[in-house]
C-alpha cells in the first residue's frame, strides 16, 4: 500500500484534541502544504477541533510562509508551545496567532527551543519528564513567568521548581504528541527520507519517533518521491517505518524567499569573496569590536540581529575560516547567513540535527556566545524576548536561554539607547542628539538572561555598544572602555540614569575600528 497520499486525505486524518508537533525553523524546512491543508478543513469542517501544537522552533514567518499562521484560528487551537513565533517590522500587520495571544483566545507559552527538543526525547522514551536548570531565574522559572505568556497560559502551568540532590531543577512533565508533521526534500515509495535540499535537519527525526512511540501520526512533506531502494542507506535521515503518510510539495521553498540556494544545503561551496561584507555604519563598528573577543581555533554560537553580522568582520579581516560557527538550527562550520536566510550557513562543515545541537549548547561545550539585547538592567539581566507594545518585533526566546544557560563567555551587541541622534565619523561617534529612551532600565520587561545567575556562575559577561563596552560586575554594569568621541559622564552615565558607571582604569577603544576598509584585525 502507497503512502503517498493527497494533502486533504493527510490532513483528514487528524482527531479533535490532538496533540500536533510540527518541525521547521521559520521558513526553512516548513511543511507549509500540510499546515495550509489543516487551516482549510477546519474552515470547512470545523475539525479538527482543540488542537495542541508544539514548534521547538518557529513554523512560518511573516513574509510568505504563513506556518503556524493558518492554524490560528478560534476553535481550532487550543494550546501552542513554541521556542519562538513569527516576526516582523512593525510596518506589517500583527500576525493572527499573536493576536491570538494577546488577546487571551489560546493558551500559549513561549518554552526554549532546546527543552522543547528535549520534552520530545523524555516523552518518546516514556520517561518522567525533563529536568534541566536551564531557564532557572529567567522567565522560563515559575517564580516568574513559567513561559506562559497570557492569562491562560498561566493558568494552565506547565513547569515547576523541584529540590533534587541539593539543587533547584525545572520539571517539565511530559506532553505526548499524537501526530508529527514534518518535512524533508525526497521521500521513497516505503517513506524513507532525505534531505539533500535542505538547509538543516531540525528535529524531525526526534519529534518522529516520540510520536510514533504513542501510536501516533508521522506525515511527512516532500518535494518529490523516488523508487523503493533508490536511497542511499547513509543519506536517509528518517527511516520508512516512522512515516505514515506522504505529501508532495514539488513548490516547497527552501527557505524565506529563497526556492532553492545549494550553498545552503552544502552541495556547493562559494568563494569567499562571493559573500557580502557588513555595510559600514554604527552597527558595524559594534560588530567589530565584538568581534574582538576571539581567537583562532574557537567555536563559538551566533544569535540573531548585530552579532549575526561578526562572522562578515572576519570574512572583511581576512579570517573565514579561523572560526568556526555553530547556529542551533544545526550548521556547523562556514558562513551563518543573514536576514531572511537566517538560520542557515554557506559552506558548513557538517550538519547536526538541532536537537543534538542543543546539548552541546547546554552543557556549554562551546568557547563564547554571541547574542544580542532589546535592553538591560542593573542586575546584568537582558531582554530579547518580550516587548509588551508590539509582541510580535520579537520572535520570542528561541534558543537564546538554552545557549546563555552555560556559556562561558557571552558577548551581547546592542544600542545603548533607542532612537539617538548619531554620527559616524573618522574620528569616532558624536551624538547630535539623546535618544527617545535608553536600553538600560532599572528592571527588563522579561528576564531571557538571569545576571544574577551569571554572576553566581562565574560566566563572563560583556555588554557592546555604540558608546562603550560594559562588563557585568558584582558592583553591576561597569563601562570598561569608551568609544572615541562619547563623553563618558554625559552619554553613558548621565544618558543611563546612572545605572552604568564608568570604570577609573577605562581605556578609549582603537579608532580602527571607524575605518571603511579593513581594520587589520589579528586573532
Amino acid at each position: 500500500m502507497t503512502k503517498l497520499v493527497s494533502v486533504s486525505e493527510a490532513v483528514s486524518r487528524i482527531p479533535d484534541n490532538a496533540v500536533v508537533t510540527v518541525s521547521s525553523s521559520s521558513a526553512l524546512g516548513c511543511p507549509d502544504l500540510v499546515l495550509k491543508a489543516l487551516g482549510e478543513r477546519f474552515r470547512s469542517e470545523g475539525h479538527p477541533r482543540n488542537i495542541t501544537t508544539l514548534h521547538p522552533i518557529a513554523a512560518g514567518d511573516m513574509y510568505g510562509v504563513k506556518g503556524m499562521e493558518y492554524l490560528a484560528q478560534d476553535g481550532l487551537l487550543d494550546r501552542v508551545l513554541a521556542g519562538s513565533y513569527p516576526s516582523g517590522p512593525s510596518s506589517l500587520e500583527m500576525p493572527e496567532i499573536w493576536k491570538m495571544i494577546v488577546e487571551d483566545r489560546v493558551a500559549a507559552y513561549n518554552v526554549p527551543s532546546g527543552i522543547l527538543f528535549d520534552m520530545h526525547r523524555e516523552a518518546a522514551a516514556h520517561r518522567p519528564g525533563v529536568l534541566t536548570q536551564v531557564g532557572l531565574e529567567t522567565f522560563v522559572d515559575p517564580v516568574r513567568e513559567g513561559c506562559a505568556m497570557n492569562a491562560r497560559g498561566a493558568a494552565a502551568p506547565i513547569v515547576a521548581r523541584r529540590e533534587f540532590d541539593g539543587q533547584t531543577w525545572l520539571h517539565f512533565p511530559n506532553i505526548n504528541p499524537n501526530v508529527c508533521v514534518l518535512r524533508a526534500t525526497t521521500a521513497d515509495e516505503f517513506g524513507n527520507l532525505t534531505y539533500e535540499h535542505e538547509g538543516a535537519y531540525l528535529g524531525g527525526l526526534e519529534q518522529a519517533i516520540c510520536v510514533r512511540n504513542h501510536g501516533g501520526l508521522v506525515i511527512a512533506q516532500v518535494q518529490r518521491v523516488t523508487a523503493a531502494g533508490s536511497l542511499r542507506p547513509h543519506d536517509v535521515r528518517v527511516p520508512g517505518h516512522l512515516v505514515d503518510l506522504i505529501i508532495e510539495d514539488p513548490g516547497q521553498m527552501q527557505t524565506t524567499e529563497t526556492p532553492y540556494d545549494p550553498a545552503i544545503s552544502g552541495q556547493i561551496m562559494r568563494p569567499w569573496d562571493s559573500f557580502s561584507l557588513a555595510e559600514h555604519g554604527v552597527e558595524k563598528v559594534i560588530a567589530r569590536r565584538a568581534a574582538q573577543e576571539l581567537r583562532t581555533g574557537m567555536s563559538a554560537n551566533l544569535g540573531f540581529g548585530i552579532s549575526a553580522m561578526v562572522p562578515r568582520i572576519l570574512l572583511e579581516e581576512g579570517h573565514p575560516q579561523a572560526v568556526t560557527w555553530a547556529i542551533e538550527q544545526g550548521a556547523v562550520g562556514g558562513v551563518p547567513l543573514t536576514g531572511f536566510a537566517f538560520g542557515c550557513a554557506s559552506n558548513a562543515h557538517a550538519f547536526v540535527p538541532s536537537p543534538q545541537q542543543f546539548i552541546y549548547f547546554q552543557g556549554g561545550g562551546f568557547d563564547m556566545s554571541f547574542l544580542s539585547f532589546l535592553e538591560v538592567d542593573v542586575e546584568g539581566n537582558v531582554n530579547v524576548s518580550k516587548l509588551g507594545k508590539k509582541p510580535y518585533l520579537t520572535a520570542g526566546c528561541g534558543g537564546f536561554v538554552d545557549i546563555t544557560a552555560r556559556a562561558k563567555k557571552i558577548v551581547f551587541s546592542g544600542w545603548f539607547e533607542a532612537g539617538a541622534k548619531i554620527d559616524l565619523t573618522d574620528d569616532g561617534i558624536r551624538v547630535n542628539a539623546p535618544g527617545k529612551f535608553t536600553k538600560m532600565v532599572d528592571q527588563v520587561e522579561h528576564v531571557t538572561f538571569s545576571g544574577r545567575r551569571a554572576r553566581e556562575t562565574g560566566q563572563d559577561v560583556l555588554y557592546v555598544t555604540e558608546r562603550c563596552v560594559i562588563r557585568l560586575t558584582e558592583q553591576g554594569l561597569v563601562a570598561t572602555e569608551i568609544m572615541p568621541g562619547i563623553a563618558a559622564q554625559r552619554d553613558i552615565v548621565e544618558a543611563s540614569g546612572g545605572r552604568v558607571k564608568v570604570a577609573e582604569n577605562a581605556v578609549q577603544m582603537p579608532k580602527s575600528l571607524f575605518s571603511e576598509g579593513p581594520m587589520g584585525m589579528s586573532l
